[in-house]
């Protein structure tokens, strides 16, 4: 067939609505009129691919053959409608946000020609529905990697890291600079890790979002921990503790001097129940001062301190200006040293009330792992309160677990009973697929009374006063987990990953 050519001309674009203009322009097929004509025009090099894309349609348009540079200026001119049109779309839309991940990767692949930078509408719109939809999902962390070819995105949601969507590697770098404009991050530096913060509006609530990038080798990766507002911080009860162990965590809460610790794995809630028991006793006649690293909760009626090593800023010297401020209940972070945990314990003994973290796997051990800091056994019997070790297990979705069969052996070696009924995950669309919906802090409270400081006097290491402990009545983390087992809350093989093995 031969069709009419034209050479070095300059078409104007003919837009027709019910076209698909975007989708024509990757065939290679413009529109225009010639000699008063709707036509379709096409160039020698993508004949084919233009063709059979019009065949596709329902047009009746007569074919106009034009040479590449008139081509590409017709081209150019439907491009610049095109990105006009597209932004109006999306400036009536800007405050809406994709709430489903299908419609945030149609969004992508529709606006690919316009995410050329970090201040483009669909990438400030792009950023913003992952954020909302992290948000809506309940993560606690964002995410953004870049790989050899491609980007991906990651959200960690009770605990465990579950990929989001992909990214191609261009958009990737994007979403990135978009982050760090945001929390004041140098664009330009792509060496070095950067932190910051920043804070984000959605749908109506404010978030604190600390963020860190790192360099790696193909691309930078941005991790962003989404922290709570002082109203989110849960109850002891909304934790999931037990009756019985949250009456005993208010009892040494009442006590006015001497030292709480609250110890676990990273990740497994100790900064969650800290900022709930100083809820607890917060009030307008208390002076409590934190140091933290970092400041994890905004909280209204504390005065927080955030740790900042380039400056000198350590947990030691934050706790040592604290003690010149007349605290009533101050909560360090975590005893990391022998500097902090003498301060601390010197704090505890002149009148504080003081309340921290340590990372050791159960309650009995934090006595060793004080000791093996340097502090003397009299100090710890005189000072220490009690001791709360904690983990997260994660609870079986109610719609879709289903019940399963343990082996003889395992039932013995546990000490559960035969009959009872035990289930498993399967994962549905409520669950997003896991098996699991939400979490519960399982906790051993180890209180040091009188015949405990006889016991650390008399020298017995934290196993003899552990066993001790559990003949006089102390529930373990593993107690609870094959209550829980019991109960159909969770499964064998998460009691296993939080600690069911360990008495």
């Amino acid at each position: 067939m031969k069709l009419p050519q034209l050479i070095d001309v300059n078409l104007d674009p003919l837009w027709e609505d019910e076209i698909d203009h975007r989708l024509a322009i990757r065939h290679a097929l413009l529109f225009s009129t010639v000699g008063g004509k709707k036509s379709a025009i096409v160039e020698e090099a993508r004949l084919s691919d233009a063709l059979n894309y019009f065949a596709k349609l329902d047009l009746r348009y007569p074919f106009v053959l034009v040479d590449h540079e008139s081509f590409e200026r017709l081209q150019n001119k439907f491009l610049e409608i095109q990105t006009g049109s597209d932004f109006d779309k999306i400036s009536t839309t800007s405050d809406e946000l994709i709430e489903v991940e299908s419609d945030l990767l149609e969004f992508i692949r529709n606006s690919q020609d316009l995410l050329s930078s970090e201040e483009s509408a669909p990438i400030i719109k792009l950023v913003n529905s992952l954020f909302f939809q992290a948000i809506k999902k309940g993560a606690s962390d964002i995410h953004v990697e870049t790989g050899e070819r491609k980007g991906e995105v990651r959200l960690r949601i009770d605990g465990a890291l579950k990929k989001h969507l992909d990214l191609e590697k261009s958009i990737t770098a994007l979403v990135i600079n978009r982050i760090k404009v945001i929390s004041n991050l140098d664009i330009s530096e792509k060496r070095l890790p950067q932190d910051g913060r920043t804070q984000i509006s959605i749908a109506g609530k404010t978030l604190d979002v600390r963020v860190s990038v790192l360099p790696t080798y193909y691309g930078e990766r941005v991790v962003m921990r989404i922290l709570m507002q002082s109203e989110s911080i849960p109850t002891l009860k909304k934790l999931g503790f037990s009756d019985e162990l949250t009456e005993q965590f208010y009892r040494l809460l009442n006590h006015s001097h001497g030292m709480i610790l609250v110890t676990g794995p990273t990740g497994s809630g100790k900064s969650t129940t800290l900022h709930s028991f100083l809820q607890h006793i917060a009030s307008p006649d208390k002076n409590i001062i934190t140091v933290e690293d970092p400041v994890e909760y905004n909280a209204v009626n504390i005065n927080q301190i955030q740790v900042n090593t380039k400056v000198g800023l350590t947990f030691a010297s934050g706790l040592r200006s604290i003690l010149r401020q007349d605290p009533d209940v101050i909560m360090v972070g975590e005893i990391r040293d022998r500097e902090t945990a003498e301060i601390a314990l010197q704090s505890a003994l002149t009148g504080h009330l003081l309340l921290s973290t340590l990372h050791t796997n159960d309650a009995t051990s934090s006595l060793t792992r004080l000791m093996d800091m340097g502090i003397a056994d009299y100090l710890l019997s005189s000072t220490l309160l009690g001791v709360l070790a904690q983990r997260l297990a994660r609870l079986l979705c109610t719609k879709c677990k289903v019940p399963t069969m343990l082996s003889g052996d395992i039932l013995q070696e546990l000490g559960l009973p035969e009959n009872g009924a035990y289930y498993k995950a399967q994962g549905c669309k409520e669950c997003d697929f896991t098996g699991y919906r939400g979490r519960q802090a399982v906790g051993e409270l180890f209180v040091v009374d009188d015949q405990v400081k006889e016991m650390i006097k008399e020298k017995l290491n934290d196993h003899q006063i552990r066993e001790s402990m559990k003949r006089s009545g102390m529930k373990t983390i593993s107690d609870k987990l094959k209550d829980m087992m019991i109960e159909g809350k969770t499964s064998y093989e998460e009691a296993l990953r939080v600690g069911l093995m360990d008495g």
